[in-house]
């Protein structure tokens, strides 16, 4: 997982409540095991409604941002609208409120969620339409270039993960030394547990 710092740039001002996965990634994509190429069924539902949607406007492609509504995510546990958003090129996304589950996918992804009052939610859609917004992890806070200054709230271990990249099995690695040593330590005290695993000879 890439390590998450500051999340800068464009952001699509997506802004619709209630968006549930089934929206995010329609189920006819989760065939596939590979999270790769999930971004073009991302939305497909709102680019086939409204031709002048934010997703296939050009202003906004690759933008690093979504700017959504509250409750985003609900619905499935689906971990593919999360891979979508990441084939996409989102890294973080902004809204009132998420769904738990939503929001741990994303985490797990390496997708920062930063829920924020709705007025401020409601400012950030509309210097979207326009210029640039910047996400510091670090300082927790979501800037505007017109001294915009929003402080959000995340666990202290899922920052700590994202600012260093870490996912589940970078986790494990990171603990390698004191697991190596864990294991001599049982081959030598209760050798038999270690028969036919090659850990004791």
């Amino acid at each position: 997982m890439e390590k998450l710092r500051a999340v800068e740039g464009r952001a699509i001002p997506f802004g619709r409540k209630n968006v549930d996965t089934d929206l995010i990634i329609p189920a006819r994509w989760l065939k596939t095991i590979s999270r790769e190429g999930l971004g073009a069924g991302a939305f497909e539902a709102v680019r086939a409604d409204d031709p002048a949607n934010v997703f296939d406007n050009p202003e906004y492609t690759g933008a690093p941002i979504l700017i959504a509504g509250d409750n985003f995510g609900c619905g499935s546990s689906r971990e593919h609208a999360a891979w979508a958003l990441l084939d996409m090129g989102v890294r973080a996304v902004i809204a009132p409120s998420f769904s738990d589950i939503f929001a741990g996918n994303a985490f797990k992804n390496g997708i920062l969620t930063v829920a924020l009052p709705q007025e401020a939610v409601d400012r950030l859609l509309e210097v979207a339409t326009t210029d640039p917004i910047s996400i510091d992890l670090e300082a927790q806070t979501v800037t505007t270039p017109f001294q915009d200054r929003f402080t959000f709230e995340i666990d202290s271990f899922r920052k700590h993960c994202l600012l260093e990249g870490l996912d589940e099995v970078g986790l494990t690695l990171a603990r390698g030394d004191a697991i190596s040593a864990y294991e001599a330590t049982q081959a030598k005290h209760r050798p038999w547990l270690a028969r036919g695993t090659g850990v004791a000879g």
